[in-house]
């Protein structure tokens, strides 16, 4: 019997809290995994005991839903998206609408939405932001496609949205967060090697920021990352290998800026930052055989210093950049070969904040120094999941 008034397909933490927003706003949700022993683990534990059904085929999920049938996909981007629309279309009727509700590329949303319309199927492409907590308490959502779908999913958008037009503003959006993600790390990688500042100190600054017009997430979340201690009363961060992720879409937002002629360098950068931050046993042997300045000792104001980072043109002017930028002399390739090169010969790099970060935000797992290979998800607040997400990258 039809009782469910929409599905999510996807069981990653962001996909299980979605669910559960949508069924405390009223609304009966099914739930799908393509592993189904997920959909029996969901319903035992964290689904127990509420109106969310679950289904074990594709076949028995549809018979479930109500007219017009809403699927949501949050599945991670690329094959599996096109993998369930393939699945689902000898499912479905004129009429009914698939959501994606990952991290799609624009591209690929404008083609599915046009292959699907063809067929009387309904498409679009909503981004999905705020990671885990988001999914929970209210997340930003950017929906985009066939339009005629927006009666049927108004209700339920408006009312899990945390109060937000498709996936080109999410990757832009996502991939701006890339570039402040970068400057944060830059600030970490000062105090902790040319201040030489301990972790609660750090942690302090950042909170001191924090009630500046500094204020946000991603500088609430480092001050957290800096003072968390694991079980051995050790802090963490400094035990997470430095070996950043990426979704892709930070390569989408730079092919899309090239091609409208858009000089987004600064979110380049920190591309090629965590592109560089991967090549980890090069950087090891490199830091070994290429030369740098010797170990730096800072003997002048901490403070002062302090208040150049929190105030980044004031760090330009450095004696070693002062001349070309007092002269208004532009040198993009000189700062970014002499970043490259340090970047390279560094063994370790403040990449472990990045993935610290990611998993605070996004579940998104990361690896420990001593275990590679291994990916781990940390409740750094208290709220989120155990399990990784798939579907909110940064």
């Amino acid at each position: 019997m039809a009782q469910a008034d929409i599905v999510l397909i996807g069981l990653a933490v962001m996909g299980q809290n979605l669910i559960l927003t949508m069924k405390d706003h009223g609304f009966v949700v099914c739930a799908f995994n393509r592993t189904v022993s997920k959909v029996d683990d969901f319903l035992a534990n964290e689904a127990k005991g509420t109106k969310v059904v679950g289904a074990q085929s594709l076949k028995e999920m549809v018979s479930k839903l109500k007219k017009p049938q809403r699927i949501i996909l949050l599945v991670k981007a690329g094959q599996a998206v096109d993998y369930f629309i393939k699945k689902l279309i000898p499912l479905l009727d004129i009429g009914d609408i698939i959501i994606d509700g990952g991290n799609s590329e624009y591209r690929d949303t404008t083609r599915r939405c046009q292959d699907l319309k063809a067929k009387g199927i309904l498409f679009v492409g909503s981004g999905v932001s705020g990671g885990e907590e988001g999914a929970w308490y209210g997340s930003l959502l950017t929906p985009g496609g066939n339009k005629e779908v927006w009666p049927h999913i108004k209700t339920i958008f408006q009312g899990v949205a945390a109060k937000g037009a498709g996936h080109f503003v999410k990757m832009a959006h996502n991939r701006i967060e890339y570039g402040d993600m970068q400057l944060i790390c830059e600030a970490y990688h000062l105090m902790k090697d040319v201040l030489g500042m301990a972790q609660d100190k750090m942690a302090q600054a950042f909170e001191d920021w924090n009630k500046t017009e500094l204020d946000s997430f991603l500088i609430e979340i480092t001050a957290n990352i800096l003072k968390f201690q694991g079980a051995d009363g050790k802090h963490l961060l400094p035990k997470i290998r430095d070996s950043a992720g990426q979704k892709g879409m930070g390569k989408w937002t730079t092919i899309s800026a090239l091609e409208y002629g858009i000089p987004v360098t600064l979110i380049g950068e920190a591309v090629f930052a965590r592109c560089l931050s991967s090549l980890k046993d090069g950087r090891i042997q490199a830091s070994k055989k290429l030369k740098g300045p010797q170990k730096f000792q800072f003997d002048g104001d901490k403070k002062s210093f302090l208040e150049d980072i929190q105030n980044v043109p004031l760090l330009w002017l450095d004696p070693q950049l002062r001349t070309g930028v007092q002269a208004g002399i532009p040198m993009p390739c000189f700062v970014t070969a002499l970043s490259f090169y340090d970047k390279y010969r560094h063994e370790m790099l403040p990449a472990n904040l990045i993935q610290a970060q990611r998993d605070s935000f996004g579940a998104h797992t990361y690896e420990l120094l001593a275990k590679p290979g291994q990916f781990i998800h940390t409740n750094w607040t208290g709220h989120g999941g155990s399990v990784s997400s798939s579907s909110y990258n940064a």
